[in-house]
């Protein structure tokens, strides 16, 4: 079957030959689906519609109804949606949940098909592997790992692997392990995972066929430094991990053949000069389509940091702090074109939308964007039939 990668680059190719085939008029659009945290006004997961022509988003459909669903991840057919239930106790029992759904292709409507215990508690990452017969789900607080296979019709099985973290590190909240997420290499061999509370990102090698999650390694951060959430460039041959307490991102050399990680490179994610203040940290951190940039969310300093990629090394250089314009950038999403960077702004309650400079990776805000109630993950499907 055809790796994540694969899919992304034939994705991103299909795009961009319709988008250069048609006028503004007949321009396509992607459905965005944005997992939210529920304890607010929100009611769920929201729908919108964005225009790859003019860069404006558009509410579409209703909420679909759950608890909690900050983070979610389509299956490589595009039929069914998964999201995290993050919360300490799941229909009745200790620990958070994951809720399988299907996706109407006519309307891009979200149909729940069924909910699994996650195994541990505030579930916050989850991933569905290129082959698409598991969801793999990073426990937060839990401090665990689970896969659970997936069924011919898209619904959630039995929890095929289990993986429970023990250690600490510098902090207070760094007093036993937060696995804050869990990403696929391209192989589909190894999971990585990163553990906000050991200081460590850790390797494990994975059969999709058996569901498993075997240990095959870490890799240490700075003490103190939270890493969180992680990145693969297009290449597969470099990494680059988020930091959430000291506001850094860390560029890796990875090695597919035995999923190693090797550090070769930590800056800010401030300018230049800039020092942390109370109330900073990091979140979400993802390549640009091409590889030529990196980008990453500051929470407090309400920025995107970008950066350009040197694609002979992988190491970054720093290119600019572009405010979201709003409040606590929780994370964001960039469009399979390359072009628009959704900054997904927790405390102001809002989407906002910024075009990409294909040449420098700079961003300038568009004035558009849409309200959405603790914007917390964004993900891009295909347009219902007929607004394509």
């Amino acid at each position: 079957m055809p790796n994540r990668r694969i899919f992304s680059a034939v994705l991103f190719l299909t795009l961009l030959s319709i988008t250069s085939g048609l006028d503004a008029q007949r321009a396509p659009h992607l459905l965005v689906h944005v997992g939210t945290y529920t304890s607010g006004e929100s009611e769920g997961i929201y729908s919108f519609i964005l225009d790859l022509s003019a860069g404006e988003l558009v509410p579409h459909g209703e909420v679909t109804r759950t608890d909690n669903p900050s983070f979610l991840a389509m299956h490589p057919n595009h039929k069914y949606l998964y999201a995290v239930n993050e919360s300490s106790t799941f229909q009745g029992q200790p620990g958070g949940g994951v809720t399988a759904f299907a996706v109407d292709r006519a309307s891009g409507g979200l149909t729940m098909l069924n909910q699994k215990l996650s195994g541990g508690a505030a579930p916050c990452h989850l991933v569905v592997d290129a082959t698409g017969q598991n969801v793999l789900v990073a426990n937060y607080t839990g401090g665990s790992l689970a896969s659970l296979r997936i069924e011919s019709d898209g619904s959630l099985g039995i929890t095929s692997s289990f993986i429970q973290h023990t250690g600490s590190s510098l902090h207070a909240r760094q007093a036993s392990p937060h696995a804050h997420s869990i990403d696929m290499d391209y192989a589909n061999r190894f999971a990585i995972c990163s553990d906000l509370g050991l200081d460590k990102v850790l390797l494990y090698r994975f059969s999709p066929r058996r569901g498993k999650l075997v240990a095959a390694g870490s890799v240490d951060t700075a003490p103190g430094a939270g890493p969180r959430h992680f990145a693969l460039h297009p290449s597969g041959r470099f990494g680059y991990g988020i930091n959430e307490i000291d506001l850094t991102v860390t560029t890796y050399q990875y090695r597919a053949a035995r999923g190693s990680l090797h550090a070769m490179q930590t800056l800010s994610t401030l300018p230049p000069g800039e020092q942390r203040q109370e109330g900073m940290s990091t979140a979400e951190i993802y390549c640009h389509p091409s590889g030529r940039f990196v980008y990453g969310s500051n929470r407090g300093h309400d920025t995107i940091v970008v950066y350009s990629v040197d694609q002979q090394t992988g190491k970054l250089t720093y290119v600019e702090n572009e405010s979201t314009v709003g409040k606590t950038p929780r994370s964001f999403g960039i469009d399979p074109t390359g072009n628009f960077l959704l900054a997904a702004n927790q405390a102001s309650n809002n989407i906002l939308i910024f075009r990409i400079d294909q040449q420098t990776g700079e961003l300038e805000y568009t004035g558009h964007g849409v309200d959405c109630p603790t914007p917390v993950c964004i993900i891009f499907t295909f347009a219902p039939s007929g607004q394509q």
